[in-house]
């Protein structure tokens, strides 16, 4: 694609995201074409996703909507636990991590984190090594890019290290998360919930209405069939100031680029 693109003339590829791990930048190196993303475009957007969906978790509040639209107003199976006092893991310490830090600490949790490289403007972040974050908390929250060494961080061994009745959330990649490991991991109870806005296959789903489809894949059906597991449609940016911000700044980039004025930050190499 990549060649026919160079082919045709076209110099730039503009990326309405943070992420670049579906472009082959080598190709495009070869090619001539310069790539440039929207790395910042609404940090919170996704991290008050990922809280919304530890609360929702939580809180039982998929289970309880449905109950209550079928006039069944019984409290049974809808008992959660308090956030506030409990210790929340957070791997990934950008500009997303940051907020979503920000938000555990303002629920009144104790914040550990996880990273190569701190972040040194959060005062109130104790860092500590991979392994003690998975045994300390009671909430752990994925915020890192899709790399070699982050591709399954979480799998069998690193869930064996949880506490029992931990909740865990998603809102960065799929394969972060190895899910066959966590498919075994919640029908042994090791999970309070899950809360996932991406997960691995879901390239076929992103953005889909696939409500009359026989799904090939079995990840999705087998994720959907656990009461302690919300599945949502990777809409952690989808808010309308960061729809904005994307729009602003993919715009900026064409015209930066048109002006030979790119912004490094921006610039995928």
């Amino acid at each position: 694609m990549i060649r026919l693109l160079a082919d045709e003339g076209v110099k730039l590829i503009l990326l309405r995201c943070a992420g670049f791990n579906n472009v082959d930048l080598e190709a495009c190196k070869e090619c001539g074409i310069t790539v440039l993303r929207v790395p910042g475009y609404s940090p919170e957007a996704v991290a008050e996703h990922a809280m919304a969906l530890a609360q929702a978790v939580n809180r039982h509040i998929h289970k309880a909507y449905i109950k209550v639209r079928e006039n069944n107003f019984s409290l049974v199976g809808l008992t959660g636990v308090n956030f506030y006092q409990k210790t929340a893991g957070i791997i990934g310490t950008g500009k997303i991590g940051a907020a979503m830090c920000r938000i555990c600490h303002g629920f009144g949790m104790k914040v550990i984190a996880y990273d190569m490289y701190p972040n040194k403007s959060l005062d109130f972040v104790e860092y500590v090594e991979l392994d003690e974050l998975l045994a300390k908390s009671d909430l752990i929250s994925l915020h890192c890019p899709l790399m070699d060494s982050t591709y399954h961080m979480i799998n069998e061994q690193s869930i064996a290290k949880m506490k029992d009745g931990v909740i865990l959330v998603n809102t960065s990649r799929g394969a972060l998360i190895k899910t066959d490991d966590l498919i075994a991991g919640i029908r042994a109870k090791k999970f309070f919930g899950v809360g996932l806005d991406v997960y691995e296959e879901e390239g076929a789903n992103v953005f889909e209405n696939r409500e009359d489809d026989i799904l090939l894949s079995s990840v999705t059906a087998r994720l959907l069939s656990f009461p302690n597991v919300i599945v949502t449609s990777h809409q952690g940016f989808l808010t309308k100031e960061a729809l904005e911000a994307i729009s602003n700044t993919t715009l900026s980039n064409a015209c930066a680029f048109a002006k030979g004025e790119i912004d490094p930050a921006n610039e995928v190499k």
